[in-house]
Parts: C-alpha cells; structure tokens; sequence
C-alpha cells in the first residue's frame, strides 16, 4: 500500500487492530455457541465478553513479538489474549483450526471494503449523471478509429459512462454476495471436532452466509471473482479516464481537466496543462488489474489446502482495494470538476467540411433509386476531395456541383440531409433506458 494513494477509512480496514478485533469476534462468537451446546462452560464466554467490555488496547508490538517466537500469527493473538483473559481463556478455539480464523476474518475485511467501494460507485454514479444531463444536447463529433465519424452529444458520452459503471456496481454487489462467507468448520472442513452450529451462529453474527463446503479453508474461486470484479471496474475507470485525455489534447480540446490557481503543469514549460490526474488513474487501473492473475491461480490449492494463497492475499487485499478507493474517488472529482467546452466541440465538428453527414447522403441517394455502390461512389469522390482540402472545401458545395448527384437530389434536399439536429433526435430514448 502506498499512502500517497490511499483513503483513512479503506486503511483502516487492513490495519492489524482492525484484523485483530475481527479475530477476537470470531473467537469470542464461537466460544458463545460452544458454551450454548455444553462443550465449553458458559462461563469462558462471559470472561471473554467480559474482558473486550474494557475496551482494551490491543497491543500489536505485544503480539508480533508473540509470534517472532511462535511463527504463527494466529497461535500469538490466542497466546496474546490467554495472557489478558486469563485461565478461562484455555476454552477459546476448541475445535477450531487457524483457516477458520483467518478466511472468515478476509471475508468481513472483503465484505467491508466492498461496501465503501460500493459507496464510492455511487457518489461516482451521481457525478456523471449530473454532467450527462447537463451536457444531454451538447453536440460532439463521435470518433471511429480516431477519426470523426458522426454527430453525438457529450451528454451521451457520459450516460455511456453511467450504464458502464452501473454494470460495474451490480457486479461487485454480486461479488461481495459471493466473498461474505463464513467457515468455522475445523480441520479439514468436516467439523469432527466442532459442531456445524457453531459456524451457523459465527455466520449471522458477523452478518455472513455459511460455505456450503470448505475444505479446511473457504474455496478460492471466491476470492477469484471478487479481484476479477475490481480488475474490471479498475479497467472502466481507465476506459473514462482515456477518454478524458483524448479530448484535452491541444489539437481536440473539447474537455480538461480541472486546473487550479497555483498548479503547475511543467518545470520547465509554465503554458503546460497536462491530464495529470487522468494519466494517474490509468497508471492506478494497472495496479488494481494485476491482482486479478495472482488471485486466479490461487484458485488451485494442495488437496483439502496449503498456504501459498496467503502471502498472495497479504498483498491484494489491502493494495487491490486501497488503490480502487482511491481511483474511484479521484475520477468522482475529475467528472465532478470537468471543463467542458461547447464552442471548441461545434469548431471540431465543422472542421472537415461536413464529412459528417456523408451516410445521410448514401442513403438519400439509395433511396432516389441510386444503387448502393453508385450511390457510394457519388458521395465518396466527393467527400475525398473536402478530406484532400482538409476541410476548406465544403461537401455539401461539392455535391450541389455534381450534376449525376443533383439529377437524383435536388439543392434543397441535399442542405436538409446536412442537419446537425437529425442526428440527436433519439437521445431521450438512449437517456431513458439509461438513467430511466
């Protein structure tokens, strides 16, 4: 994890009191059922209870020097806790194994990261709804390969944006569904030595489902899915975030990012405003990305289990969802502080001549009773010469002049079929299946 790209509240979840608090609720709820079914006295339980009721401080260094002599992290937080509890702490754990600690404890952590990623997505949702409709006729001239194409709004442009980051969330709504389970089911998976009901009360304190089937540990394909989903937002943040530094490029400069008084875009060139925040997000979305392969081939664990999952996790837990945290957040501000600009938009759309307007044309002519290949011979022999002119001749001049053009279209036909509104006339109905 890097602070320099990482939010209070995500860090939190991955620092060690939070992961050592989860292990003593997972303990202490485990102890309670325990008591419940005769195994361990009821009293062991309420010293635990009673103990966390102080609100006691819990000591990291205490507990790391624990385990630089026992080599198990979670055999010192039990040791750690024994030494505070005291004797009735020797009815901790019974019949558990340390898997059940440790995938129950990464799946409250997963579960509660998902929630403020989920949070993110929503303020991110709002942001570019706010823009889509405030830019819903902007026109703009849509790309192909680069080059201009046809007429579009930027309005539609950022409900493209919307549906894709919609889907985003109901994707990671389903994973985090997939990733909340909970597993106290002892050594390998077959609760010899622990009751199933013990895991069923864990489950629902902890606001988890029960694993169907864990094999001492909780099924990586889990896990798999969950950093597939981040890896797929991470990729949509980049695909905007694209898109941003496309349009601020001095030669479009149809959008820019927000430039604050003060901000210095170049050491040595001081005109420079350069797409910084966007360039970061890509550079971000790589990041989120490269958890995803790692996570996947955790998937293929030795038998009922091994460990070579958990240093993998170690690392993709916390540095996946920090770094999409933060991405999220930044492009929410991005969207929200945007510079849009209308009158470079409408220059870019007038740059070629009308070239935008060729397939009306085509079509027209089909339609006159041209066939489909004359007809785009007629307009393509044409329009090549505006392309040729960069711009300064205009297309619809051209094909006035053209005498095969105008024995099927006549003068004011032809201007009709150059107008810049036919091409917007169904984005209430792409706004309405968007945002409803």
């Amino acid at each position: 994890m890097v602070p320099r790209y990482a939010r209070p509240e995500m860090t939190a979840i991955w620092a060690a009191e939070n992961r050592f608090r989860i292990w003593f609720e997972i303990e202490a709820h485990a102890t309670d059922a325990l008591a419940e079914l005769g195994v361990v006295p009821k009293d062991a339980a309420k010293a635990l209870w009673d103990w966390w009721a102080t609100e006691p401080v819990i000591d990291v260094a205490a507990i790391d020097a624990i385990e630089a002599v026992t080599k198990h992290d979670v055999i010192a937080f039990l040791t750690w806790v024994a030494e505070n509890v005291g004797e009735q702490a020797r009815f901790m754990h019974q019949g558990m194994t340390s898997s059940d600690v440790l995938d129950t404890c990464l799946a409250v952590q997963l579960t509660q990261a998902a929630d403020i990623l989920l949070a993110d997505l929503d303020a991110l949702l709002a942001a570019i709804k706010k823009r889509a409709y405030e830019h819903k006729l902007t026109p703009t001239i849509g790309r192909s390969h680069g080059i201009h194409a046809e007429p579009v709004t930027f309005g539609l442009k950022m409900a493209e944006a919307y549906a894709e980051f919609d889907r985003c969330k109901a994707r990671l709504v389903a994973a985090r569904a997939d990733i909340a389970t909970c597993a106290i089911s002892g050594a390998v998976g077959t609760f010899a030595n622990i009751d199933p009901r013990v895991e069923a009360h864990v489950a629902a304190k902890l606001g988890l489902a029960v694993e169907p089937v864990s094999t001492q540990v909780i099924p990586r394909d889990r896990h798999a899915m969950f950093f597939a989903t981040l890896g797929v937002i991470a990729s949509s943040i980049e695909r905007l975030a694209v898109e941003v530094r496309h349009l601020q490029r001095t030669e479009v400069l149809e959008a820019e990012e927000y430039f604050s008084p003060g901000q210095k875009g170049s050491s040595a060139m001081p005109h420079k405003r350069n797409p910084v925040l966007t360039e970061n997000l890509t550079g971000l979305a790589r990041m989120v990305r490269s958890a995803a392969i790692p996570a996947m081939e955790n998937v293929a664990l030795w038998h009922e289990r091994d460990i070579s999952h958990s240093s993998v996790e170690r690392f993709i837990g916390p540095d996946a969802t920090i770094t999409l945290d933060f991405a999220l957040a930044r492009l929410t501000g991005v969207v929200d502080k945007l510079l849009v600009y209308p009158a470079r938009m409408q220059k870019n759309l007038d740059r070629m001549g009308g070239l935008v307007h060729s397939q009306r044309v085509l079509l027209a002519l089909t339609q006159a009773g041209a066939s489909r290949e004359e007809s785009y011979v007629l307009v393509q022999r044409n329009a090549m010469k505006v392309w040729e002119s960069d711009g300064t001749l205009s297309l619809l001049e051209l094909l006035k002049g053209d005498a095969e053009v105008t024995a099927r279209l006549s003068a004011e036909e032809l201007t009709a079929l150059f107008d810049l509104d036919y091409h917007l006339k169904h984005v209430d109905t792409i706004f309405a299946r968007v945002f409803g």
